[in-house]
Parts: C-alpha cells; structure tokens; sequence
C-alpha cells in the first residue's frame, strides 16, 4: 500500500438495534443503530450510545430517529448520517487524503430491490466506492463457522431486532428462507402492551429493553430462573409512581404469541427444504443466531416443538458481523455477494 492507505475495508452489520462495523478483523465499532438530530438546522447531535442515552428524553428542539425497521432504511438521510459518523469513529486520526472505502454490508434475505438500492445508496453517500452486499443468514452461518460452500443442508435463525432470518443453505447458496417481521423490537412492544394491559402502567423503550434483559425468558419454567426485576413507572389510571416486580413468567407468557408465530415460520421454511437437505438438518441441528438467541430457554422451546436439535452460536449476538468480517476478506472466492 505504501506509505499512505488508500482503500479501507470494512464490514458492517447493519441491525435495526446494533450496527457492528469489523476493521482488520477486529470488531471497532459497536453501537446501537439511533441518531439524534436538531430539528432546526438538521446536524448531527450524537450517534449510538450517547444518542440512546437521549432516546425518550428529548425537548422539542432534538429528536432521536432509528433509521432502520425491520431490518430495512426507514429514513435514507438519517441511516446516511449514522453510517458516515460510524466510519468517523474508526477514522480520528486526520488524514492527508480521505482512504476510499471498500464494504461488505448485510442485508436482510427478504429485501426487495428498493431495499437493497435504499442500503447501497446510503453506503455510497457515507463513502463507500466498492460496495458489496451479503444476505444475513448466509452472513450469520458463515460467522458460526459453518462450510457454507458443502454439499451438506445447514440451517439457521437469526433472530435479530427488527426481522428473524430464517435460511436454508447448501452449495453457497440460499435454497429457501423466510424473512418475518417479529424479532427483537417485537418483543419490546409485546412487554410494553402487557404491563399496560395487565399492570396499567406506562414504560418506554428503554424500560421494556431492561425488563426483557433481566427477566426475558421462552419458557415458563425454567431450571436456573432470574430474579424479579423491579419496574417503576405512572399509573394510567391516576398518574400516581407504582413499582412493580415482574417474573420471568410473566415474560414468557406475554411474549407466547410472538414466538408461536416464529415457530410456523421455521415450520414453513422446512415443509420448503428438499428431503436430502432435511435429513442433513435434522442429524446436524438448526443454529440460532442474533440477540433474539439469548432469550432464556428459547433453544429447549423451539426442540421441544419441532423435535430438532436447536443450538445457540458462540456469540449470537456478532455471529453476522463476524461472518460479513469473513466475507470481506473473500470477496473474490464467494460468489453469493451481490455486487
């Protein structure tokens, strides 16, 4: 490269939670997908953390936007700001000359050809000259350190904050996956409508995110159960502070309808799978991947209901990144990345 390096490679898993950004191999940025801007003159006020700090607790004059949902651009100037400040953050140190920058970017496998034009857009805005796009399951089973390129049926759930991916994959490719639009945010709303509907109290997102943290759980018993966690907040009815512990098992059961529907949607994407890939599945198992993989007991739930070992990855919630850091570094062997 010589004494000044022109290009820079990054990867970057795009999440509606979490963005990753991977350099070098190394994991330089990872920091919740929200910026927070001045409604008057429409700069940038802080990115990721600093950001989610304010995130509930603005005046009118701030505003905090997550500019993914569900997996996808909800607001293009936001997402194009977020990235670029993302990339600031690797790059402190002043340059002679601004490095062109090579990326490999995630994408959800359901994205339509706007969405996937939405993401490639914003990336080269945000400086991007040699864009590269991978699907997240093929990006998650990759990062778990599964042969992607076999001949053998690997399947995987990544279970994420705005969709759960689920993919089916031999030979490189994607034989038949399923895309939903319930994951982690999901979670969050279903926790928010029950302590009103149940408890009449009012939390936001921030709370709902704690609760589902410390108490979050898919099964309503279980061996090693947390302990309650204290939730304060208004009384609908007359304003007045209540606190009120919640049990795992109350999470289990209000989160019950959204993981059923998760559980026909992986049903689904096995009725799909072609008979020799589904006996490789069910010798091998189904990897989780994704925030959404840390929900306690979900593994035992979802072999319970479909009678195939399921298994969490390492570290579910950078499996993506990991593999999109992988893929970067192969851009020219692995033919599944869209140009």
């Amino acid at each position: 490269m010589g004494f000044f390096s022109f290009q820079q490679e990054l990867a970057i898993d795009l999440g509606t939670a979490n963005t990753i950004i991977i350099h070098n191999d190394k994991v330089v940025v990872n920091e919740p997908s929200i910026v927070a801007i001045d409604q008057h003159t429409g700069k940038l006020i802080a990115i990721g953390e600093k950001a989610r700090q304010m995130h509930g607790k603005t005046h009118e004059n701030i505003k905090t936007i997550r500019p993914l949902r569900d997996g996808v651009i909800a607001d293009f100037h936001a997402a194009e700001q977020m990235i670029r400040g993302m990339i600031k953050m690797i790059n402190q140190k002043k340059r002679l000359f601004t490095p062109s920058l090579k990326m490999v970017v995630c994408i959800p496998s359901g994205s339509t050809e706007v969405e996937i034009r939405a993401v490639r857009d914003s990336s080269e805005h945000a400086g991007g000259r040699d864009v590269h796009m991978i699907f997240e399951p093929m990006a998650a089973a990759i990062g778990i350190g599964l042969d992607v390129e076999a001949p053998d049926g690997i399947m995987v759930v990544d279970i994420g904050g705005g969709t759960t991916e689920i993919a089916v994959i031999a030979l490189g490719g994607i034989v038949c996956n399923q895309s939903i639009r319930i994951a982690g945010d999901g979670f969050t709303m279903d926790i928010q409508t029950y302590m009103r509907h149940q408890h009449n109290i009012k939390i936001g997102e921030r709370t709902a995110e704690e609760i589902k943290i410390h108490v979050g759980s898919a099964l309503p018993e279980l061996k090693d159960p947390p302990t309650d966690f204290n939730v304060r907040g208004p009384n609908l009815m007359t304003a007045m502070p209540i606190e009120i512990p919640i049990s795992y098992q109350e999470i289990a059961h209000c989160l019950d309808k959204s993981l059923s529907k998760i559980e026909t949607a992986i049903l689904s994407v096995l009725e799909q799978t072609p008979p020799e890939l589904y006996a490789d599945i069910v010798a091998r198992g189904i990897y989780l991947a994704g925030g959404g993989a840390l929900l306690r007991g979900l593994d035992k739930r979802l072999s319970d209901k479909i009678s195939i070992p399921f298994h969490i990855a390492e570290d579910p919630l950078q499996a993506v990144a990991r593999g999109t850091g992988i893929a970067l570094k192969n851009v020219d062997k692995f033919p599944f990345l869209m140009k």
